[in-house]
């Protein structure tokens, strides 16, 4: 079976990431997200949680927020508290 050189670029960074638990998250928090159709690129948008939508202590790619402009995807940084 031939290895994608994407796929295995994937797979090592997503062994990389640090899972944020669901408690370090609050609004008015400013995160760094990966939204769903920037998944592959891992294009990262900033920007400040309006609300938490994950209801799990942890996810394994990342606890689900919306941001203030309506904006939704998974926290990856977290830039300020």
């Amino acid at each position: 079976m031939k290895w994608k050189l994407g796929y295995i670029f994937r797979m090592l960074l997503s062994s990389m990431t640090v899972s944020i638990s669901r408690s370090s998250i609050q609004p008015g928090v400013t995160v760094q997200i990966v939204q769903k159709q920037d998944q592959r690129t891992g294009k990262l948008t900033t920007g400040v949680v309006s609300r938490i939508l994950t209801r799990s202590a942890t996810h394994p790619h990342g606890i689900k927020v919306m941001l203030e402009d309506g904006t939704v995807g998974r926290v990856k940084a977290i830039v300020s508290r």
